[in-house]
C-alpha cells in the first residue's frame, strides 16, 4: 500500500486522476491546446437569462378601460400558463338555486361561438401542446390553459370564447346533469369523506349564507338549472370588472394586447352586463352543528378494509386573508399539523406537529387528527377533523377540545421556529410549480388588487411570535363551535357539551354518570 501511494506523489495532478495530458482524436491527430474560458472558434456566442434588478421579479399589473385586470409574472421557459379568474362562485348563489358554479365548471371549454364542440378546442390546444381545466371554488371560478408561448394569442382568444361566448346547448346542458349527479353519488361513496366533511362544516359555521351555501349542486336542483337560468347568473356575475386574465412565462405587452385585442370590446353572448345585481353580503359566522348518520361498515371492502369510523370535525371562526392576523393563523395551523396514523414519513412530514406528538403517538386507536384552515375575503375556519372506532367518539372529542384549549399555551421557541420554517419551504416549494404561481397572482389580484410576492410573506411569517399565537387563538376561542359529524354518531356528546368544553380552562367534556353502563 505504502509503495503504491509514493508511486501516486511522484505523477502529476492529471495521471493521479486517470486524465490524459495529451489528448487525441481517436485519428491520431492532437486537440489542439485551448483554454476552457477561451470561446470556441465557430460556434456563436452564447445569450444567458438575466434578472434587471426588480423588473422581472415583480408581478405587472394593467386595468384595461372596461375594468379588466391584466395581471402577469415573467418565467423563463417556452411554456405559459394563462387563465380568466372571475369573482364568482357557490358563495354568489344566495338569489339562486344552489348548483350554478357546478354546472358552469362542468360546461367549460364546451362549444363556442368559433368553436363547434369539447374536441376542436382540445385540437387546437394540442397544436401548441396546449392543455385546459376549469375549477370553482366557493369563492372563485377559474379557467386556465398551459401551452407554448408561441400559441399565446390562440389562447386568449380561446379563452375569451369560452368564459364569454359559450352555446350551452341542451344537449350540453343534459350531459352535464348526468355528469352532476354522478358526482354526488361518488361524494357519498367515496373511502375519504374530508370533501363531504369540508361540506358540512361550511353548512354548520355559516349557516345559509355566503360561504355555506353549498358547493355541489344539491340533487333536487339538478333539473331546475337551464340554460335561461345560467345566461341570468352570467349576466350579473361574469362582468370585466369582476375579472382577471393572468399569465406566468409570458411578456407583460404581449398579453396586454391579447387582451385589448379580444377581451375589451367583445359583448358576451348573454347581452349588456347588469353588475347592479350582484350579492354582496358579507359572511355571517352563526356556528352549530351538522350531522350526517351513515352506516361506515362497507365503505371500503377488500383484502385490507378500512374499519369503521367515525368522523368529526370541529372548527372555530379564525380571519380573512385581508387580515393581518392571517399568517399568524397560518403559523397555527402548521403547528398543529397532523395527518393519518398510517401516513409514511419522518420529520419533514410534519412528525414532530402537535396533532402528532399530543394525539396519534398518545392514543394509537385514532386513525386520523388533521388542522385545516380555510380563509375568505370576509372570514375564516380553523379546523380539526378526526376520526376513531364509534364507541371511542366521546373521548375523541374531548382530545380535540382539549388540543384547542391548549393552543392558548403559550407556543415553544423550537416548535414554533420549526413550523414557521415548515410553512416558508412549502410556500416556496409550492411557488417553483407554474400553474400554481399562476394562480396565486391571480387570486390576490383578483382580492386586493395587487400582489404580495414570496419575499414579503415569509419576512412576515419570520416577525410571528409566540404571543401573536396566543392572541389569535383567545381571539379564536370566544366564536361558538361550528361541528361536522359523519358515520354512527351514539356516543357522540352534543352541541351544548361541546360549546362547554370549548369554554372551559382544561378542555374537558361535562362527566356524566350512568347508573348502568
Amino acid at each position: 500500500m505504502a509503495a503504491h501511494m509514493s508511486r501516486l506523489r511522484g505523477w502529476s495532478r492529471a495521471q493521479r486522476f486517470g486524465i490524459a495530458v495529451c489528448r487525441q482524436y481517436s485519428s491520431g491527430s492532437a486537440y489542439p491546446s485551448v483554454s476552457l474560458s477561451t470561446p470556441l472558434p465557430g460556434i456563436p456566442k452564447p445569450v444567458f437569462a438575466s434578472v434587471d434588478g426588480q423588473e422581472k421579479y415583480e408581478t405587472k399589473i394593467t386595468t384595461l378601460e372596461n375594468g379588466l385586470k391584466v395581471a402577469s409574472q415573467n418565467k423563463f421557459g417556452q411554456f405559459c400558463t394563462v387563465g380568466i379568474l372571475v369573482n364568482s362562485g357557490s358563495r354568489h348563489e344566495a338569489k339562486y338555486p344552489s348548483g350554478i358554479a357546478h354546472f358552469l365548471e362542468k360546461l367549460s371549454f364546451s362549444s363556442t361561438a368559433q368553436f363547434e364542440s369539447k374536441d376542436e378546442i382540445l385540437l387546437t390546444l394540442e397544436k401548441h401542446g396546449g392543455i385546459c381545466d376549469c375549477q370553482t371554488s366557493r369563492d372563485t371560478t377559474m379557467y386556465a390553459v398551459s401551452a407554448e408561448v408561441k400559441g399565446l394569442d390562440t389562447v386568449v382568444n380561446l379563452l375569451s370564447d369560452a368564459v364569454l361566448q359559450p352555446r350551452l346547448l341542451d344537449e350540453e346542458i343534459e350531459m352535464t346533469r348526468m355528469a352532476v349527479r354522478f358526482e354526488l353519488e361518488d361524494l357519498n361513496m367515496r373511502p375519504d369523506p374530508e370533501p363531504l366533511l369540508t361540506e358540512m362544516i361550511h353548512a354548520a359555521a355559516y349557516r345559509g349564507n355566503t360561504v355555506g351555501l353549498p358547493r355541489f349542486c344539491p340533487p333536487e336542483n339538478v333539473e331546475k338549472i337551464d340554460r335561461k337560468l345560467l345566461h341570468k347568473y352570467l349576466q350579473s356575475y361574469y362582468c370585466p370588472q369582476r375579472m382577471v386574465l393572468a399569465g406566468v412565462g409570458v411578456e407583460h405587452e404581449q398579453l396586454v394586447q391579447c387582451a385589448r385585442k379580444y377581451l375589451l370590446n367583445v359583448k358576451p353572448v348573454w347581452g349588456a352586463s347588469t353588475p347592479a345585481n350582484v350579492d354582496k353580503s358579507v359572511a355571517q359566522y352563526t356556528g352549530g352543528i351538522v350531522k350526517m348518520v351513515k352506516d361506515m361498515s362497507d365503505v371500503s371492502l377488500g383484502p385490507t378494509p378500512i374499519p369503521e369510523l367515525t368522523h368529526i370535525m370541529i372548527g372555530l371562526e379564525s380571519c380573512s386573508f385581508l387580515e393581518d392576523d392571517f399568517i399568524p393563523f397560518a403559523v397555527l395551523n402548521m403547528m398543529m399539523g397532523g395527518g393519518g396514523s398510517f401516513s409514511a414519513g419522518g420529520p419533514g412530514k410534519g412528525m414532530f406537529t402537535r396533532l402528532y406528538l399530543n394525539v396519534l403517538n398518545r392514543h394509537h386507536w385514532m386513525y386520523n387528527a388533521t388542522s385545516y384552515h380555510h380563509s375568505y375575503e370576509d372570514s375564516g375556519l380553523l379546523c380539526i377533523h378526526a376520526s376513531a372506532d364509534p364507541r371511542q367518539v366521546r373521548e375523541m372529542v374531548e382530545i380535540i377540545t382539549r388540543e384547542f384549549i391548549q393552543m392558548t399555551g403559550t407556543a415553544g421557541e423550537m416548535e414554533l421556529e420549526r413550523a414557521k420554517t415548515q410553512l416558508k419551504s412549502m410556500l416556496m416549494m409550492n411557488l417553483e410549480s407554474r400553474p400554481v404561481i399562476f394562480e396565486d397572482v391571480g387570486r390576490q389580484v383578483l382580492a386586493t388588487g395587487k400582489r404580495k410576492l414570496p419575499h414579503e410573506l415569509c419576512e412576515l411569517i419570520s416577525n410571528v411570535t409566540a404571543s401573536d399565537i396566543k392572541r389569535v387563538t383567545t381571539k379564536m376561542l370566544r366564536s361558538k363551535p361550528a361541528v361536522a359529524a359523519l358515520g354512527d354518531l351514539t356516543e357522540l356528546p352534543s352541541y351544548e357539551d361541546i360549546q362547554a368544553a370549548l369554554s372551559s380552562k382544561d378542555g374537558r367534556l361535562p362527566r356524566i354518570y350512568r347508573l348502568f353502563r
